[in-house]
């Protein structure tokens, strides 16, 4: 049985380690974790996973993020994967820093990587993992905040989550969506950030 993972960000070296590009870092990690790596594919990052007896296939779309939904489509046509076993990994700057939950559909909520890959499916119901990135940035600022690099602070916070959200990638393509949510999402709940802090300057989506 096939699965296909995508985790949403942007490429490039002004994007690494920026708080949108969440998706990205947790697939870098899965597949550290399993001494396998990426090949640069048409529309994005590919590289193959096995766990117990499931093809997980890990995509990062080199679309950049507002066509995410191009990346996404074409892989799930090539890999003849239903839209039930597709799982995209998003940052969510309505949940507290380091927060996780997994949704079996959704709005986009304004992000544009979920935006464009719901208008080219033509439907919002897919499974997704939200990780929280918090939301300390003046009002105006969400473009600079998303798109600006972790703290070190913040660093430490999602260095310890991003095995909680491996873990529930895994138990998606074994367990099923359901026991998944049961199981991971009391887990992957913290407390918000009651502070504020001014945003990076000078950056654009």
């Amino acid at each position: 049985m096939k699965y296909l993972i995508a985790g949403l960000g942007n490429i490039g070296e002004g994007y690494k380690e920026t708080r949108h590009n969440i998706g990205f870092k947790i697939l870098d990690a899965m597949a550290v974790a399993s001494n396998i790596s990426f090949t640069d594919k048409r529309y994005g990052a590919i590289c193959h996973l096995k766990y117990k007896g499931r093809e997980l296939i890990l995509l990062k779309p080199s679309t950049f993020m507002n066509l995410s939904g191009n990346a996404v489509s074409y892989w799930m046509k090539k890999e003849n994967i239903q839209l039930e076993n597709t799982l995209v990994v998003v940052d969510d700057i309505a949940l507290p820093l380091g927060s996780i939950r997994m949704r079996p559909k959704g709005s986009d909520g304004g992000h544009n990587g979920l935006l464009h890959i719901t208008s080219i499916l033509g439907t919002h119901d897919y499974p997704r993992i939200r990780f929280g990135i918090g939301n300390s940035y003046r009002t105006g600022s969400q473009i600079d905040f998303v798109l600006g690099k972790w703290d070190n602070e913040e660093r430490k916070v999602i260095e310890e989550r991003i095995p909680i959200a491996i873990e529930m990638i895994k138990s998606f393509t074994f367990a099923g969506l359901d026991l998944t949510m049961t199981a991971f999402n009391k887990e992957g709940k913290i407390k918000p950030v009651a502070e504020k802090k001014d945003p990076p300057e000078g950056k654009s989506l």
